[in-house]
């Protein structure tokens, strides 16, 4: 066993299957996160901008943007560093901070695309009474608890990981996750696995009953209503279904490398699931909304010109 004086920083080994493409690696992530940044500001640039977009839905997907930004900023650049260096060490203080970073921007996603399915579920099934339902003060308060109970919530379980001691410094992955870096604590960890356990069922049971709730009320009134108003009610269910869906395998996946040993699968796929909940949502979702979305995609197309 290790000292556990001596354990202040961990070797992230997934770094080490790079080692003979990390060039290419670098390239990819580094278009990914150019990309991500450009995709996510013009969203947002194009709904400041535009007055007439100025409605619940796209003040949410604002949000929603910043969120991507924040997870992608907590991860990629940290990932073209070591590529560069070669290094595969991290200190304790920084795969702490990366910790808190990661979990809760997913913790800050899951529950804006839940407040987002409650405002398509106000807008459909009570689109008379939408305007009072979704006042600004209501708008206001979703958007800060969105923020607000994440980063509050997930700061007790953070503290419990934050005052363990280590005697292994390997993590098998190119980031610090919670579970990962519990696992290496010197001492017995079934309290800390108990919490996360409850913490997680919290974070995400709240939320999924929210969409699941919103979309059972939407498909129970599309079945009352005409063909044509089903059809423009599920056209604006679409572009929030698919990012729920993207987010929600994104999660799926990373589920499954924790919990599971994936070590027979080849490096690429156990890279690609590693970090598409960190990825390729950021990447997607303003896509999604821009390509989707009529309104913000006219004035995107019409902005282009201008910008470029």
């Amino acid at each position: 066993m290790e000292n556990t004086s001596v354990v202040t920083s961990f070797i992230l080994t997934a770094y080490k299957e790079m080692e003979d493409l990390k060039y290419f690696y670098f390239t990819v992530f580094f278009l990914l996160y150019l990309l991500t940044l450009c995709l996510n500001i013009l969203i947002i640039g194009v709904i400041y901008s535009e007055k007439s977009l100025h409605e619940p839905m796209y003040i949410f997907v604002c949000n929603l943007a910043v969120n991507e930004m924040y997870g992608s900023t907590s991860l990629i650049p940290s990932i073209l560093g070591r590529l560069i260096s070669s290094s595969q060490e991290i200190s304790l203080g920084l795969c702490l901070a990366q910790i808190y970073c990661l979990h809760t921007y997913g913790i800050v996603e899951f529950s804006v695309l839940a407040i987002m399915s409650y405002d398509r579920y106000i807008a459909i099934c009570h689109p008379l009474h939408y305007r009072i339902m979704m006042s600004s003060e209501k708008i206001s308060f979703l958007i800060a608890f969105s923020w607000i109970y994440p980063f509050s919530a997930f700061g007790m379980c953070f503290i419990l990981t934050a005052k363990l001691t280590f005697c292994s410094r390997y993590i098998p992955k190119v980031y610090c996750m919670n579970f990962a870096l519990v696992k290496l604590s010197c001492f017995d960890t079934s309290v800390h696995n108990i919490i996360g356990l409850i913490a997680t069922v919290l974070f995400v049971l709240p939320p999924l009953l929210m969409i699941l709730f919103s979309y059972a009320q939407i498909l129970r009134i599309c079945l009352l209503i005409s063909r044509e108003s089903r059809i423009k009610a599920l056209r604006t269910c679409t572009p929030h279904l698919l990012a729920v869906l993207n987010y929600s395998i994104g999660g799926l996946f990373e589920i499954i490398q924790n919990r599971f040993n994936m070590s027979y699968l080849p490096s690429t796929s156990r890279m690609f699931m590693s970090v598409y909940f960190l990825v390729f949502p950021p990447l997607l979702n303003p896509a999604i909304y821009g390509l989707s979305v009529q309104s913000v995609r006219v004035r995107v197309l019409k902005l282009l010109p201008v910008w470029m």
